[in-house]
C-alpha cells in the first residue's frame, strides 16, 4: 500500500488521528485500514474499538478491518478487499 501501489491512493503506517493512532489511512480516500489481531476479541477490547471507530467515522473516514493472519497469510486478497469496500 506504501509507495501510491493501491490505485494511485497513499496509505501511511502508524498515523494520528486525534487521539488514536490507526494502522494504515489514506487521508485522500479517507480511509482508515485497520489489521486486527487476537487483541481485539473481549468485551472491553471490542468496546474500545467501538468507540474509536465512532470518532473516527464522525470525522469522516471509513474504516475496513482484516486479520492480521490474513495479511500474513493473503495479502493480495487483503489489498482486494481493501479496493473493494473502499471503491479505490
Amino acid at each position: 500500500m506504501r509507495a501510491r501501489g493501491l490505485n494511485g491512493f497513499k496509505f501511511v503506517g502508524q498515523e494520528p488521528i486525534g487521539p488514536y493512532f490507526v494502522d494504515f489511512v489514506c487521508r485522500e480516500a479517507t480511509l482508515v485500514v485497520e489489521a486486527d489481531g487476537a487483541t481485539h476479541s473481549t468485551d472491553d477490547e471490542i468496546r474500545g474499538d467501538e468507540r474509536r471507530a465512532s470518532f473516527l467515522r464522525a470525522q469522516g473516514y471509513r474504516i475496513t478491518r482484516v486479520g492480521n493472519d490474513d495479511v500474513d497469510r493473503n495479502l493480495d486478497g487483503v489489498l482486494e478487499t481493501i479496493e473493494g469496500r473502499s471503491s479505490l
